[in-house]
């Protein structure tokens, strides 16, 4: 049988930027799959989950997760802003991040 995800895959491409300031607040995903802005619309308000594994155990796992949300469109080809509970820290630059596509509680 077929396994089906409920998210879809994106990559951090960094932080929201100007000419020599850049805002730690806002990160920039592509999404798998989004070429333009219009797809992007979709994907507004959905929850974005950064799952990362981290040394010490707490409550018996060892994965952990920053949670945030798609805000808006960047730009015309599919780039879309994220604002994150926690700012997301550098390291996390090229890496992957889930979309949630179930409806969202919070």
């Amino acid at each position: 049988m077929a396994e089906t995800r409920l998210y879809s895959k994106g990559r951090v491409l960094g932080f929201e930027r100007a000419k020599r300031t850049q805002n730690p607040n806002v990160s920039l995903l592509k999404l798998e799959g989004v070429q333009t802005s219009k797809d992007a619309q979709f994907y507004l308000g959905k929850r974005v989950a950064y799952v990362y594994r981290a040394k010490r155990e707490i409550n018996g796992s060892k994965i952990r997760v920053i949670w945030g949300r798609i805000s808006r469109v960047h730009g015309t080809s599919g780039v879309v802003k994220a604002r994150f509970r926690k700012n997301l820290p550098a390291k996390t630059m090229g890496a992957s991040v889930r979309v949630m596509l179930y409806p969202s509680t919070i």
